[in-house]
């Protein structure tokens, strides 16, 4: 399935906050519980620390279901499901936050999901309601009191300051919440308990079910949490760097020519796994410099363009990622292979000077959440600047968002699974971050085995912002995800489709980080995936 992308107000591409799809193909364990066919508002008990403030049940009936919001998006044939909304408050924070159960009316298959939001949306915009659904999914989703994917009109109170009680909603609380509310809705309608609970989410939603293990490790069975936004606080300013490199440097490379860089580096890493199929499986040994292309030229837009040494020290840097003005390493940067126009855009007026078009999340975070005033200018950050921001994002805000705890014991003590694929070209989340965090949790576990045994991280080669969500390709972590939660299946590997640099469909089994992918020679076909194997990475 494809995710949507929207175009935002001032002409940004919102390819980052994905609809999240999950394919949701896995079958029952058992035969489908048919539901009865009363939908009645079921009699709840509030979460802890919250107040039901009405609960509404409507009976509807399913076919083309329409998303909302700047995300849209349809899914069609869905069967006839009962829609239950429970609006819950929390007593002196004067929030009232949704939360949506939609249930299918026949062949329920016993399970419960819930779904993660996108950017600053915490929930689903109902288009992955409808999938689930239509996989005989019972599926809930929040909006945690907050707006849609860039509304951000509830974060700075009547004084000026961050709201504390709605950002704590969209960071941790609404998402528990909702998961209690959800899973008692499943039970007053259908009259018994879901036999297993998942959470799914990309992006903001992978965020969301890492902050379920993290700090409530009973409320799911299994974890499908893809390109998450953890380390939010640090990464959150770190994808502002590209703009902040191309005002200090006073150099705005075109689309042209950035992509330039990245088809040449991605031309020159391509053969490292052992053949030539327009895919980099390990972007870590990739050390293609960018100077490399000085002096070459490019057609944009009917003109001729000159690679200069300007154009390549602003590409090194934002590969490099964000440093200190001593040279200290803050963050990493954008993938090698990823789309460098998605952080590092640009505008231009008629007759107008070329000016820096900077992602509306990341802008929004420091316009509102650290300098508090929507009003001020980022184009204005100096390097040194970028530092001090940085710096008060973590000092601020890693303990309420930073999702980065790697204790994760008592979500194994519990019996839960995790999963995670993360595109290697991702243009907005960098692949290391989730790699770090791993890596993090597996020295905190004590052992790679151990880690494996309810853990497992896959890397998608060519693979953009929750592209495997169909819109670079797709793979069914929902299908892995309940194969290992049900029948003990560990996944060794994620069967994926990818496309390729040059736009075709290649099949591949994505490796269990650390391993990656190699091809076996011999002339087998390096569209199919079993032509490599995984291995042991190679070290520099």
């Amino acid at each position: 399935m494809k995710k949507a992308l929207a175009v935002l107000a001032a002409g940004v591409p919102l390819a980052a906050v994905a609809v999240y799809l999950p394919n949701a193909s896995a079958e029952p364990t058992s035969t489908p519980v048919s539901a009865p066919p009363a939908c009645a508002a079921p009699s709840l008990q509030a979460p802890a620390g919250t107040a039901v403030e009405s609960v509404t049940a409507v009976r509807q009936p399913g076919g083309t279901v329409h998303g909302t919001g700047i995300l849209g998006g349809t899914a069609e044939n869905v069967p006839a499901y009962c829609d239950v909304t429970v609006t819950l408050t929390h007593p002196g924070d004067n929030d009232h936050a949704k939360v949506r159960t939609w249930l299918p009316l026949e062949q329920w298959n016993g399970r419960f999901q819930a779904l993660g939001g996108s950017a600053y949306s915490a929930g689903d915009n109902g288009v992955g309601l409808a999938n689930a659904v239509k996989s005989g999914y019972a599926a809930t989703t929040t909006d945690a009191g907050v707006g849609d994917v860039v509304d951000t009109g509830w974060v700075l109170d009547g004084k000026g300051q961050v709201n504390a009680a709605l950002l704590k909603n969209f960071a941790s609380r609404s998402a528990h919440e909702a998961t209690v509310v959800g899973k008692a809705v499943v039970a007053g309608v259908y009259g018994k308990r879901a036999a297993f609970s998942y959470f799914t989410g990309c992006s903001t939603g992978g965020r969301q079910g890492y902050m379920e293990a993290q700090r409530y490790p009973g409320d799911y069975d299994g974890i499908l949490a893809d390109a998450p936004a953890v380390n939010w606080d640090e990464f959150e300013v770190a994808t502002l760097w590209p703009q902040v490199v191309m005002n200090n440097e006073k150099t705005y490379p075109t689309d042209c020519e950035f992509k330039a860089f990245t088809s040449a580096a991605v031309q020159s890493c391509d053969a490292l796994d052992g053949v030539k199929d327009g895919l980099v499986n390990d972007p870590s040994r990739c050390d293609f410099d960018p100077r490399r292309l000085v002096g070459t030229t490019v057609v944009c837009e009917g003109k001729e363009l000159t690679i200069t040494a300007a154009d390549a020290t602003v590409v090194r840097k934002i590969w490099d990622g964000p440093r200190t003005t001593s040279g200290r390493k803050l963050w990493s940067g954008v993938p090698i292979g990823a789309d460098l126009s998605g952080l590092a855009g640009i505008t231009k007026d008629t007759d107008g000077p070329v000016k820096g078009a900077p992602f509306q999340v990341p802008a929004l975070w420091v316009q509102l959440f650290l300098e508090k005033d929507p009003s001020f200018d980022v184009s204005t950050i100096t390097y040194s600047d970028f530092t001090t921001l940085f710096k008060q994002s973590e000092a601020e805000y890693d303990k309420v968002i930073g999702t980065d705890d790697p204790d994760l014991s008592a979500f194994r003590k519990s019996g839960g699974k995790l999963i995670t694929w993360h595109g290697s070209a991702d243009q907005f989340i960098p692949t290391a971050g989730t790699v770090q965090y791993h890596d993090q949790v597996e020295r905190e576990i004590g052992s790679a085995e151990r880690t494996d045994d309810f853990y497992r991280l896959f890397l998608a080669p060519n693979t953009a912002h929750c592209g495997l969500n169909g819109a670079d390709g797709s793979a069914d972590g929902l299908g892995a995800l309940t194969s290992w939660v049900e029948h003990g299946k560990a996944p060794a590997t994620l069967p994926a489709t990818l496309i390729n640099a040059d736009g075709q469909a290649v099949t591949r089994d994505l490796c269990s980080y650390p391993q990656v992918s190699r091809y076996k020679g011999d002339n087998a076909d390096p569209a199919l995936a079993s032509s490599f194997r995984c291995v042991s990475p190679s070290r520099h």
